[in-house]
């Protein structure tokens, strides 16, 4: 099975897995400067160099050496499953990519022809009704999860923990579970721990967010997204990412964890 999603600096300071909708472009934009003393020059998941990445043939026997030698500080970054699949609704299926194209090709235009789904058009300014067409994604979304169908569960809303298990069924282990609500406080940990080559302060970076000013604007607040029914699609998809992971699972305007992330019960549950 191997590290899949999971970068590490070259010099070996931290490893991180990647949970896509969580801050991963700007926790690998902090792992790039920390070892370098810059940012990378664009999209953070376009580098082929300069960042131990999974997917680089050339990078995997370190990582894997790494990983089951629990040599370096590992961690990853959560967030809250409301906000995290209303962001891959708005970034993935109504945002223009950086390619000057929607997400996954044929993706888009099967959603509005199977499921109803509008997304607006830029040259209108996104003019849509955005909560039938999420509560319509999100049906989608749970029948890509559960049933494989019309296609397999997309990583950008896959639940978290699918992502978080696999470097602990490859015999890794985690040190630190970030939330991204918290996140200059939690990365400031992980930065007070890992032997840095260069100072990164994670209050004073930009944010990287490719689909920012791509995209229609979050017209409602989160809450107003989820009626009874989508509540009980999210309980039903990502039950386990809000036990896990601290959230609250009845209110989907409480933004932020109710309580901490207990290790050990992430390592026991995922293990298998």
């Amino acid at each position: 099975m191997g590290f899949p999603g999971t970068w590490m600096t070259e010099s070996e300071s931290m490893v991180y897995r990647v949970v896509p909708k969580c801050a991963c472009s700007t926790i690998g934009q902090i792992m790039y400067r920390s070892d370098h003393g810059r940012f990378f020059d664009g999209d953070i998941h376009d580098a082929q160099q300069g960042l131990h990445k999974w997917g680089l043939e050339h990078s995997r026997a370190p990582i894997e050496a790494n990983v089951t030698a629990r040599r370096s500080l590992v961690f990853t970054c959560v967030r809250n499953p409301y906000g995290r699949i209303l962001s891959s609704f708005f970034d993935k299926i109504c945002g223009i990519q950086r390619n000057g194209r929607r997400y996954r090709g044929n993706l888009v235009p099967k959603l509005m022809e199977e499921y109803g789904v509008e997304v607006g058009d830029p040259e209108t300014g996104f003019e849509f009704d955005q909560i039938r067409s999420f509560r319509r994604f999100l049906l989608f979304a749970r029948d890509t999860i559960r049933f494989h169908k019309p296609m397999d569960p997309d990583i950008h809303w896959s639940a978290m923990s699918g992502h978080v298990s696999t470097l602990i069924r490859g015999g890794g282990r985690y040190d630190m579970i970030l939330h991204t609500e918290d996140f200059e406080t939690g990365m400031a940990a992980v930065l007070a721990r890992a032997p840095l080559r260069h100072p990164v302060d994670p209050g004073a970076m930009p944010r990287y967010n490719e689909s920012e000013g791509h995209g229609p604007r979050r017209a409602h607040p989160v809450e107003d997204f989820f009626d009874d029914l989508s509540m009980h699609l999210v309980r039903e998809i990502y039950g386990r990412d809000f036990e896990l992971f601290g959230y609250d699972i009845d209110d989907p305007s409480r933004r932020g964890p109710v309580r901490g992330i207990d290790l050990d019960a992430v390592h026991a549950r995922l293990a298998a």
